[in-house]
């Protein structure tokens, strides 16, 4: 997942070379985070920032930006597109540096300080891009140089990005007056309070949460790999020897749902999962998600839309709800009879060895297991060997230097906010500096769950200059354990190649103004790059130059790779469908015409009902740990990673019809069109230019098996 910045101001860009001279706030002298930082490749000197350095940062650096702000409002010359719209683009540079860095420590190295930090500055950040939509001298000038954009030279980019201004002020609210305004703008601090608490309630549920086994009984069917990985919780978390721990982080639940022979232990562990947020207790997310969807339907309709998903669908790819919908339900009915088809398989087992019960959510990875190695003869653990992390990354550097002949130094020298973080330096196939990569992949109780790419610094250009960007990879795979390196799942694996496809679009972009760079695109494209990374992974030809047993250096065998490629669409019924209902999901709670706060749980229940979605599976979110669309920027936005897989099922056949999946003129009109294009142009104009024609569904249907 491309992972969300709180960022509510305009024209953010991260620099650095911010100085404080105009900042008069108290806390704010030699404040680290406003300093020109002396660093490699101006990356933030992590060892020097101090949680007491950000409350301060913020309140000086928004204050730098109203002066900013201020001083384009109040400019008496004829507004024009550089004293206005790129006045408005580089405004805001110190507090888009303090903020990239704030959010980035916030998900991967939080605690109750960072989080109280967050729930002081956000209602602020919130205030202060309100104070700048709701400008009326600034809009005025914005719509100055909009009246007269078809007069103006523009190009492309600079289109886009005066169409992006013009539009951010309208839904900003800049055509809001009196109560209006006050409402909108009380709403959205709400908002900013609310998302911050939910995303705090998720955490902490899924850091308080773990079973402690010794027994026989208790671990049986767990094999050496797993039992390894809670040998190493439970003494990471100290507890006595001959403790075993695992806990509701996917690195550590699905190996046990996997494997674990003990039915009662699996329903635990996943219930423990799919109850966060709803044990009707002090971290309860029911009332705080219905608040936030009554609130998001309200202010959509103060700015003359139907519901939050019209609002926001306007500026996607989809447009609107309907579009979305229909997507949705041209795979739901195929790919829940594939599921049902799934379930009777397992069904089939349990019967076959005697079970006296139906099968249950619990017991899916348990039984779907049995029937890979009863169809394909493939078990997970037979992979892993050959998935060392290391070598991963390997393999994912070294599809970029195939396909673009890019390379990675690991260097020292660049202070790191962690010990298991590394930084590369990344150069382009010309030898000259590219940007700099930071990956940060093993779980900790400081780092919120999942996977994302984000920057510290966007690429862009300025005064001639050309800014490089220092962009991050997250991930919470399973450490090394003893003498046993960090091996990882066909779904780890999946999930490093795909955030580092969203690196890939940060680091190949070639755009001028930050706000059109990297992976500043629509929802709906912005997982296209990274999701088209994921044919690539277990493709034969891949495999074969980074799959290496860690112990015997040996490739991993033709016979194992045609398995892998057997089982290809196993259990993509229950993918598909868990997927989709949590799409469903969102799309229903921001679809609400009246702003009635729900009963979360009648309303999930009755959505699922509705949809048809079986008892067995489980919606791959419930509402009450949706962090994608209640803390996150993905609200009614989620669907996007099905509509990104039609366009790289759809794009990723463009190499494989040349027979080299390599291709090097695919690959070059690809970087050209799509990772340096950014966002400056139409999404699906750069698509065409890409492939010469508009995506077909049918690639994504015969992926899944859906056909």
């Amino acid at each position: 997942m491309l992972k969300y910045i709180f960022i509510l101001f305009l024209g953010a860009v991260a620099l650095v070379g911010c100085k404080t001279e105009s900042a008069d706030v108290a806390g704010t002298q030699d404040n680290v985070l406003l300093d020109l930082w002396d660093t490699p490749y101006g990356t933030p000197p992590f060892d020097e920032i101090k949680q007491e350095n950000y409350k301060p940062a913020f309140e000086a650096a928004m204050k730098m930006h109203k002066e900013e702000i201020d001083a384009i409002a109040a400019n008496e010359a004829e507004p024009t597109f550089e004293n206005t719209i790129e006045a408005l683009e580089y405004s805001g540079e110190a507090l888009t540096k303090v903020q990239n860095v704030f959010s980035a420590m916030n998900s991967s190295m939080t605690n109750d300080d960072m989080q109280a930090i967050a729930k002081d500055v956000y209602p602020m950040l919130s205030a202060h891009s309100d104070e700048i939509n709701l400008n009326a001298a600034l809009f005025e000038r914005v719509k100055a140089v909009y009246d007269q954009k078809d007069a103006l030279e523009l190009t492309t980019e600079q289109s886009k990005l005066l169409d992006d201004y013009y539009k951010g002020f309208v839904r900003g609210g800049a055509n809001l007056e009196g109560e209006k305004k006050e409402r909108f703008k009380k709403i959205n601090e709400e908002l900013s309070v609310l998302s911050v608490q939910f995303g705090e309630n998720v955490l902490n549920e899924t850091n308080k949460f773990e079973i402690v086994l010794s027994t026989e009984e208790e671990l049986a069917g767990l094999p050496e790999s797993v039992l390894e990985m809670g040998a190493a919780e439970a003494k990471a978390k100290e507890y006595e020897e001959g403790k075993y721990v695992y806990t509701i982080q996917r690195p550590s639940m699905y190996p046990f749902l996997t494997y674990s022979t003990n039915r009662d232990l699996r329903e635990k562990l996943y219930k423990g999962y799919i109850n966060r947020g709803d044990n009707n207790d002090d971290l309860d997310n029911k009332k705080i998600l219905a608040k936030m969807a009554a609130l998001r339907a309200e202010r959509a309709q103060l700015l003359g839309y139907p519901t939050h998903a019209d609002f926001v669908l306007e500026e996607q790819m989809a447009k609107n709800p309907e579009n979305v919908f229909e997507l949705l339900d041209k795979l739901w009915k195929p790919a829940l009879e594939v599921a049902k088809n799934e379930r009777a398989d397992m069904q089939a087992i349990i019967d076959a060895e005697g079970g006296d019960f139906q099968l249950q959510s619990w017991d899916w990875w348990h039984y779907a297991e049995k029937v890979k190695m009863q169809k394909y003869n493939l078990d997970e653990e037979e992979l892993r060997p050959y998935f060392e992390v290391t070598n991963v990354i390997n393999g994912v550097f070294g599809l970029a230097t195939d396909l673009w002949g890019m390379t990675f130094e690991e260097i020292d020298g660049i202070q790191k906010y962690h010990e298991d973080v590394k930084t590369f330096k990344v150069l382009d196939k010309d030898g000259n500096h590219m940007a700099i990569l930071y990956t940060d992949y093993f779980p900790r109780e400081s780092k919120r769950g999942g996977a994302w790419m984000d920057v510290f610094t966007k690429q862009h250009k300025k005064d001639g200059a050309f800014i490089h960007p220092v962009v991050y990879n997250v991930g919470n795979f399973a450490k090394p354990t003893g003498d046993k390196p960090a091996l990882l799942s066909v779904d780890n694996v999946n999930t490093l190649f795909h955030e580092f496809g969203h690196a890939l679009h940060g680091m190949l972009s070639q755009c001028t103004y930050p706000s059109t760079s990297g992976t500043s695109t629509p929802r709906d494209f912005v997982e296209f790059p990274s999701q088209v990374m994921e044919n690539w992974c277990m493709h034969p030809d891949v495999l074969k130059k980074y799959a290496f047993h860690y112990e015997t250096k040996e490739p991993i065998p033709d016979e194992l790779i045609q398995k892998i490629s057997n089982a290809s669409k196993f259990n993509q019924g229950f993918a598909t469908v868990e997927y989709l209902a949590a799409s469903y999901l969102d799309l229903y709670w921001h679809t609400l015409t009246d702003t009635e706060e729900k009963d979360a749980a009648q309303f999930e229940k009755q959505v699922l009902d509705e949809i048809g979605l079986i008892p067995e599976i489980i919606s791959r979110y419930r509402s009450t740990y949706f962090n994608h669309i209640f803390a996150g920027g993905y609200s009614s936005g989620y669907y996007s990673y099905v509509w990104s897989e039609v366009l790289d099922a759809d794009a990723f056949n463009a190499f494989v019809a040349t027979g080299n999946v390599y291709d090097p003129e695919v690959a070059e009109k690809y970087r050209k069109y799509i990772l340096a294009s950014g966002g400056s142009d139409d999404a699906m104009a750069l698509y065409r230019q890409f492939r010469g024609m508009d995506p077909d569904i049918k690639y994504l249907l015969a992926k899944r098996g859906l056909e």
